[in-house]
């Protein structure tokens, strides 16, 4: 049974190899795993993903899809708010990647409690996730925004880290307003709008009347969450990192137990 789009499998790109403005191979292409496509291709892709990903907000490769396919504007706009900052310009330039390979698990076990990565790790562990299901860049056919795109994926755990979000069907739709507002990326537009159609009655009411007022004002005035080099920052204490990005505790309701 079909369960995911069709890749040749000579495109199963390595996972922790830094993208890079080097053409790979007799085929023009522009990083490991890329795939060129033509407008009128993504346009399908596009179509296809977005379809599969509102009836199944668990497909992460169809959101994956739908994020590189539509998102070209609003990468842009992040790729140049990263340039313009400091932190955000040497992590462009470094180009660090969050998988299980590149993080020291028994160093982030070791940090004191209630600092960024021992928060982090614990997350993982509660929620049974791990940063190397994120799929690898395909359809974005600028090296550099690939980037951009990659890394927002992967510090996608950290925000529910830094939110106090869980992942089910509520806490997920609280992240993607909050990244609605942070990137103005079409997927997590979509994925804020649409993705409350699951809920039930009671989540529903929490999610309009306190989460979502919550989560915009939030993303809207915290920095770009992109321009952080997390990995530097593992011991600073959750609450600190919290105070300096201007995000305040969620409202006290019980996300974790509604859906």
């Amino acid at each position: 049974m079909w369960s995911g789009p069709w890749v040749p499998p000579r495109f199963a790109a390595g996972r922790d190899v830094p993208l890079r403005g080097v053409r790979h191979g007799a085929a023009g292409l522009l990083y490991p795993g890329h795939i060129p496509t033509s407008p009128l291709q993504k346009a399908l892709l596009a179509a296809g993903s977005a379809g599969m990903a509102l009836y199944n907000p668990y497909r992460h490769d169809m959101v994956a899809v739908l994020g590189e396919t539509t998102g070209l504007r609003a990468l842009k706009v992040l790729r140049d708010q990263m340039r313009k900052d400091p932190e955000g310009a040497e992590i462009l330039q470094k180009r660090p990647r969050i998988s299980l390979s590149t993080l020291d698990l028994d160093k982030l076990r070791s940090l004191p409690e209630g600092s960024l990565g021992q928060e982090y790790l614990c997350f993982l562990d509660v929620n049974r996730v791990s940063p190397d299901t994120r799929a690898p860049t395909r359809f974005v056919d600028d090296e550099e925004l690939a980037y951009v795109i990659q890394r927002y994926r992967e510090i996608h755990d950290m925000l529910h880290t830094l939110l106090g979000m869980p992942t089910n069907i509520l806490g997920e739709i609280v992240v993607k307003w909050f990244e609605a507002v942070q990137t103005g990326l079409p997927m997590c537009i979509l994925g804020a709008l649409f993705g409350p159609i699951r809920l039930s009655a009671q989540s529903l009411q929490v999610l309009v009347s306190e989460l979502i007022p919550w989560a915009i004002q939030n993303g809207r005035r915290a920095p770009c969450v992109l321009n952080l080099y997390y990995e530097r920052r593992w011991e600073q204490p959750l609450r600190a990192l919290r105070e300096e990005l201007g995000i305040t505790d969620p409202p006290t309701v019980h996300v974790r137990g509604l859906a």
